[in-house]
Order: structure tokens, then C-alpha cells, then sequence
């Protein structure tokens, strides 16, 4: 199956409704509908424009979607915006409902949507081309799911939008064309039961390799836990703020009373997926070292590297192709043949706990900030990436003279970061991000903050000789399911042994010794958001937990801070201006009470009347 070709059938001129005569008198080079269903190939590639729009995790997640910028995990040169990046611009609040959006879900989406109903309304068996009946029902689910699915990517990012279950044809009335926004509450129940009905119709999984990345019944659980838990949490869930937002019929938009059985409700889908998945043999993934022993370093970076094929059965809801070329290169050193911007924030490299489980503000982590240490650490590992590869060197993860704030740090952070004097394997030497230096300023294309990402970045990727691995781009994965059931039935059913049984699964891959029982609720649900903070940072949902979690203006309305990008010299002095080993700030975020949600954009509303603008955008 060709489901990610993105061909596109042009010229294609299909209105609901159209007159049959004037498509018998279009050129023979134009398709009509029955032309493209009645071929098995075109009916295909109809399916796969309608699959185009599923996020890239890679390139998209980093800039044209921007969840990863707009949270406090990555960082884009800010002196990017003059090539484009305009979520530089989002980070500081400097944006209104006329902004440019790289995702455009709003126009976007409805017209995948609208794409799918018409793929349900015309599909059909093809004896001669051996596409059965069977194959007609689960391309529709597959059709059903994604029209879901999207309503969903829809809701996350604006709240409330405009839920439409048929195509409007041509000669609709304006009251039909011109549809205000839906309550959020009756949206999430919609997508709840379509998507529960789907995972008793699709399949767990496709014997047919060409099928990756086609919608399954995990798919469909997967996506309709996330929803849940985003749809329990305090942004959405009793949410005062948001009392006497009316739609054009005078409707209450959001419910700003707090309801408890939403987390029964997230704690029940997270834990049928979490059941689904195991039956379908899905699980945490896990490499081992010679004595029996997780590797933590292999096996937090091959997570995200290895197709289901290789082993790797952690993932729920993959998109097969990414742009893993643009974003390697973006993150790889400039000196390297990279672009050497696309970095992670100082607070993400706080965030990471220390080799013995604790966080660095832990007064008994050992955590140490200043000064620069004497000799290489070793651990066991069969990672190779600090000279491992290299005879008498195996297990090596920081090198003598390395910045104490990066010494003893737990596993996950030498595979997300990408410090300053840190190994390059490919390049074998040490990355020189001062000024001046290979991979540092003046430049634009260079760690403003002081560090480059590392977290998905193959370490095969060569910009110089064209060499880019296939890695897949995995949306949604059996750790965050984790997380979410940990997170939900903390809030629902506190005290579960569960909560702490699949918490410490996670950190057990991580190399980390687990939690202690007799936590309170409030301590398992601030080690719940750390652990999702550091376990699944990069990988677009943190900036969807800052909002679920009204966390943003705490979080993200405030100084950014990195290493210094002025820095020319290898010290750590602070009252030194050219010590590169200090923190200084780079950037001013802002973010306000309207940033919980896109804005409605400007040129809809003005085309709609029945439209309302999103909270406090006015």
C-alpha cells in the first residue's frame, strides 16, 4: 500500500453535489469520482492523501507544529525567524489570531475530513483488482479513525471547534455552511465512542509490512487515552476561568465544574490500552548488557530508533515517514556539516535526575554545579558514543575535564544532550561551542543557549555525505501509556499499587532504583510530572501537559536561561564575561492566560459570523 506516497490526483474537481453533466463534459485528463474508485491504485492514493496530514513527529513537532519550541524542552536559534520559524516569535508572545501557523489544523484538518466522508461515501469492493469487501470495511474504519483522530488534534490545540459528521454539500443553506463551535465536552465523547466502537473493528496489527503505520485498534485506544487524560486535567476540568465562554447559540463551551469521574474515565481507556497492548505483544523496549542487566543508555536511544520489524514493540502509533534529514541536521553540530541551532533548554538539563535516582535540588543526590571533572566516568553500557568504541574505553559516558553540572547524571540525559566539550563520535573529536570555535558563534547556526539536542538525532547521521538512517516516527508509545494510567488513577484511586508499579517500570529501563511505597498523593503526582518531563521529552507532549496542568504561566512566562553563548573561555567563573560555564539568559518567553489555546484564526472569523474567538484573544 502506497499510504504515505502523498500522491496527489490533480486535476480533481469533486464538490458534493456536482452536476453529473458537467463532469461528462470535463477534459479526459480530469478525475471524476467513479473514475478514482473504480481503480485500485487511485482509490489508494485517495486514502493516503486523507493519512498526509498525521503529524510528523521529527520536522514537525520542532517547527511547523511547534509543540517542542513552545514548551520548555527545545530551543531554535531565536535568530531563525528571519528563515521562517515563526513559533520564535509564539515563545515570546509576540503573535494574534492573523499569525501564520505552519499545522493549520483549522483549514487543514476539515479538509482531510471532509476528504475521508467522501472516501466512506464512495469506496467499493474490485474483483478484478482483488480488493475484497473486507478490505472496503476496514479502509472505511481506517477513514473513521482518522476523521477522529483529527477532530482530536483539532481539540488539543483550539479547544472548540466546529464538529461537523457529514460533508455539507454545495448548495448547503447558510445555517448549514456557517457552524459555530461545538461544547469541548461533547466533542471529547463523540471521538470517546467513535473510537471505542473502531477498536473492536480494526485490527491489532497487519501481517503485510506495506500496512505499517495503518490505523489499528491500539491506534485507536492510544489516541483516546491522551484525549482523556488532557480532558480530566484542570485546564478543562472545573476551570473557572472560562465561566460565561458562550458559543453563537449561547451554549457553555467548557464545563467549569470539576467532575472526579472524568479521571475514573482517563484511568479506565489508559488502562484498557495499556491491557490491549500487552495482548497484542506490545512492550517497554530493553537492551541488555552481557551480565542480564537493562542497558539504559541503548535502551532509551534505540526506543526511538528501531522499527517494530527490529524489535522494538513499545511503539502504539507510528508515521512511517518523517523529516528526520532536517531535523538531524538542524540539531547537528555546524562544524559537523549541520545547521547546529536546534537545541534543549537549561531547564530541560536540570530536569534530568542524577545517576542515583534523585533530583539535582535533592540535597542527597550528590549533585555538584561548578568546577570540571578530574577523570572519565565509566558505566555499564554498551553505548559507544563518548569513545566507547574504542579499546580499553568501553562503557565511557563523560570525559576527563567535563562540566560537573553534566557529571553522574542518569542515562536519559547523555542521550537527550548535546553539552558543550561532550564526544562527537563521528567527527572524533570533543563538539566547541565558544565563540569562534567550530560549532560555536558568532553565527545564527549555533547553540544560542549553550546545548544541542541529542534526543532522536541518529548518531549515523552525516549531513556532509548524505547519509540519513531510517528511524520511524513514533507518535505514540507503551511509556507514556505508562505514565498516563500512573497519572490518571493517582487522581482517581490514590494509593493503587499500580501507580507506583508502572511508574518505576519507567525508571527501571531508565537505570534508576524505584520510587518507595508510602508516598502521598501529592508527592506521586509531582514524581509522575517529573518523570514525564525527563522520560518523554522531545517527543511533543510536553506543551500539551504545561496547558493540561494550567502550568503555563509559572512555567513558561519567564526568563529562559542557558550556558554563555559569548562565552570564550573553558571557565566557570561568574564574574568572568567570557566564562562560557555559567548561566545566563537567553531569552524572555511570555505567556498569558490566552496561550492555553490557538487563537481562532482572524480570516475564518471573518468569514464565519457564528464563530467566537477562543478565551481572552479578543
Amino acid at each position: 500500500m502506497k499510504i504515505f506516497r502523498y500522491i496527489l490526483i490533480f486535476p480533481l474537481f469533486i464538490v458534493a453535489g456536482a452536476c453529473t453533466d458537467y463532469l461528462d463534459k470535463m477534459p479526459d485528463d480530469e478525475l471524476t469520482l467513479e473514475m478514482v474508485f473504480n481503480d485500485k491504485t487511485r482509490t489508494e492514493d485517495w486514502l493516503a492523501g486523507v493519512y498526509s496530514n498525521i503529524p510528523d513527529p521529527y520536522w514537525g513537532f520542532g517547527r511547523y507544529i511547534g509543540y517542542d519550541p513552545l514548551s520548555d524542552d527545545m530551543v531554535p536559534s531565536p535568530r531563525w525567524e528571519q528563515f521562517g520559524w515563526d513559533v520564535i516569535a509564539k515563545q515570546t508572545g509576540n503573535w494574534n489570531p492573523t499569525s501564520p501557523w505552519g499545522a493549520n489544523y483549522w483549514t487543514g484538518l476539515p479538509k482531510r475530513i471532509r476528504s475521508a466522508y467522501i472516501f466512506i461515501d464512495n469506496v467499493k469492493s474490485n474483483n478484478a483488482q482483488k480488493v475484497t469487501e473486507e478490505d472496503v470495511e476496514n479502509m472505511k474504519n481506517e477513514a473513521r479513525f482518522l476523521i477522529a483522530y483529527y477532530y482530536w488534534l483539532m481539540v488539543e490545540a483550539y479547544g472548540t471547534v466546529p464538529l461537523t459528521l457529514d460533508i455539507v454539500p454545495g448548495d448547503a443553506s447558510e445555517e448549514e455552511l456557517f457552524v459555530g463551535q461545538t461544547p469541548f465536552d461533547e466533542i471529547i465523547d463523540w471521538i470517546d465512542v467513535e473510537l471505542k466502537s473502531l477498536s473492536g473493528l480494526l485490527p491489532a496489527s497487519y501481517s503485510d509490512n506495506k500496512k505499517y503505520g495503518r490505523a489499528t485498534s491500539v491506534m485507536c485506544l492510544a489516541v483516546r487515552a491522551r484525549m482523556l487524560l488532557f480532558a480530566a486535567s484542570p485546564l478543562t476540568n472545573g476551570n473557572p476561568d472560562y465561566v460565561g465562554f458562550v458559543n453563537d447559540k449561547g451554549e457553555e463551551l467548557f464545563n467549569t465544574t470539576y467532575n472526579p469521574d472524568k479521571w475514573v474515565r482517563a484511568t479506565n481507556a489508559c488502562k484498557e490500552l495499556i491491557d490491549a497492548a500487552h495482548q497484542a505483544g506490545h512492550q517497554l523496549y530493553r537492551e541488555y548488557n552481557d551480565d542480564g542487566t537493562i542497558d539504559p543508555f541503548l535502551s532509551y536511544q534505540n526506543m526511538m530508533f528501531k522499527k517494530s520489524t527490529e524489535g522494538n514493540d513499545e511503539i502504539l502509533f507510528v508515521r512511517p515517514d518523517c523529516g528526520t534529514w532536517d531535523y538531524d541536521k538542524h540539531a547537528q553540530p555546524r562544524g559537523t556539516g549541520g545547521n547546529g541551532g536546534l537545541g534543549v533548554t537549561q531547564s530541560l538539563v536540570d530536569a534530568f535526575f542524577m545517576k542515583n535516582g534523585l533530583p539535582i535540588d535533592d540535597p542527597n543526590s550528590g549533585y555538584v554545579e561548578n568546577g570540571f571533572s578530574t577523570e572519565p566516568e565509566f558505566r555499564k553500557t554498551k553505548w559507544i558514543e563518548v569513545q566507547g568504541d574504542q579499546e580499553g574505553k568501553e562503557g565511557q559516558v563523560t570525559l576527563e575535564g567535563t562540566y560537573n553540572m553534566y557529571c553522574n547524571r542518569e542515562a536519559r540525559f547523555y542521550v537527550s544532550v548535546l553539552y558543550n566539550r561532550a564526544w562527537h563520535r563521528r567527527e572524533n573529536r570533543t563538539t566547541r561551542y565558544l565563540i569562534g570555535e567550530w560549532d560555536g558563534g558568532p553565527t545564527h547556526d549555533a547553540p544560542q543557549n549553550g546545548y544541542l539536542l541529542r534526543k532522536k538525532v541518529h548518531p549515523g547521521h552525516d549531513p556532509r555525505n548524505g547519509i540519513n538512517p531510517y528511524r520511524p516516527g513514533i507518535l505514540y508509545r507503551l511509556g507514556e501509556a505508562y505514565l498516563n494510567y500512573a497519572e490518571a488513577l493517582n487522581e482517581s484511586d490514590p494509593g493503587h499499587p499500580d501507580i507506583l508499579n508502572y511508574l518505576n517500570l519507567i525508571r527501571e529501563r531508565a537505570g534508576l532504583p524505584g520510587l518507595a511505597a508510602g508516598l502521598s498523593q501529592d508527592d506521586l503526582r509531582e514524581a509522575i510530572r517529573r518523570e514525564r518531563r525527563v522520560e518523554l521529552n522531545c517527543e511533543g507532549i510536553r506543551y500539551g501537559d504545561i496547558r493540561r496542568w494550567k502550568i503555563g504561566e509559572e512555567t513558561l512566562n519567564r526568563e529562559f536561561w542557558g550556558m554563555n553563548f559569548n562565552g570564550t573561555e573553558i571557565s566557570d567563573d561568574e564574574n568572568n564575561p567570557n566564562a562560557y560555564f555559567k548561566r545566563s539568559v537567553y531569552q524572555q518567553r511570555v505567556f498569558t492566560k490566552k496561550n492555553y489555546w490557538f487563537p481562532v484564526p482572524q480570516s475564518e472569523m471573518d468569514i464565519n459570523p457564528n464563530l467566537v474567538q477562543n478565551p481572552f484573544w479578543e
